[in-house]
C-alpha cells in the first residue's frame, strides 16, 4: 500500500481505480476510528461512507502539508462531526438501539482486525474512554500517525496532542485496571 496521495492523484486524472485502491486501503481503519466518536457501528459505516463520497465528487484539494492519511482521517473527522449534529438536532430525546445484527458485525470487523486477545480488551477500554481519549491514542498508537499528525486531524497543538495522550493513557490504565487488567506498555 502506497501512503494513498498516488491513488488520489490518479483519480483526480480520472482512473477511477485510484479511489478503489483508497476505499480498499483505508476503510477498516477509518470505520473504526468513526465508531470511536459515534459508539454506533451503523453511524459509523454511514459517516465512513459519507466521507469517501466527500472524497469522489467534491474532489477536495489534497495540498501536501500533512501525509494522506492525515488529511483523510481529518474529512472523516469533520464528516462524522457534521452528521453528529445534524443527527442530534433531528432526534433530539431519542436514544438510538443497535440492532443485533449490527453488533455482530462490529465484533465481526473488531476480530478481524485485532486478532489478539489483549488487543481486543485493550480496544473495548478505548471504548470506554470520552471521545477525545479514545480517538487520540487511536490515532497515535491504532493509526501510527505522529503526535502532529494526530494534533492536525483533532484540530489541536502539538503539546495539546502531547497533554491529550498522557491523560488518556492514564484514564486507559485505571479503566483497564477495573477490568482486573494490567497492560504493562502503559
Amino acid at each position: 500500500m502506497d501512503n494513498g496521495e498516488s491513488s488520489y492523484r490518479r483519480f483526480l486524472l480520472g482512473d477511477d481505480e485510484g479511489i478503489v485502491e483508497i476505499i480498499r486501503d483505508y476503510k477498516d481503519g477509518l470505520l473504526l476510528y468513526i465508531l470511536g466518536m459515534t459508539n454506533n457501528f451503523s453511524d459509523a459505516e454511514d459517516y465512513m461512507e459519507d466521507t469517501f463520497v466527500r472524497l469522489a465528487t467534491k474532489k477536495p484539494r489534497f495540498s501536501g502539508k500533512s501525509s494522506f492519511k492525515t488529511w483523510l482521517y481529518a474529512i472523516a473527522r469533520n464528516v462524522t462531526i457534521d452528521g453528529m449534529r445534524r443527527s442530534a438536532s433531528r432526534h433530539r430525546g431519542e436514544v438510538s438501539e443497535i440492532s443485533l445484527s449490527m453488533k455482530s458485525d462490529e465484533e465481526a470487523l473488531e476480530t478481524r482486525l485485532i486478532r489478539d486477545e489483549n488487543k481486543i480488551i485493550l480496544r473495548r477500554a478505548l471504548c470506554k474512554l470520552s471521545s477525545d481519549y479514545s480517538q487520540a491514542l487511536y490515532l497515535v498508537y491504532f493509526e501510527d500517525l505522529s503526535y502532529e499528525d494526530a494534533a492536525r486531524v483533532m484540530r489541536k497543538s502539538k503539546k495539546q496532542m502531547s497533554n491529550l495522550v498522557y491523560r488518556a493513557k492514564l484514564s486507559l490504565k485505571a479503566e483497564l485496571e477495573k477490568e482486573g487488567f494490567v497492560y504493562e506498555d502503559l
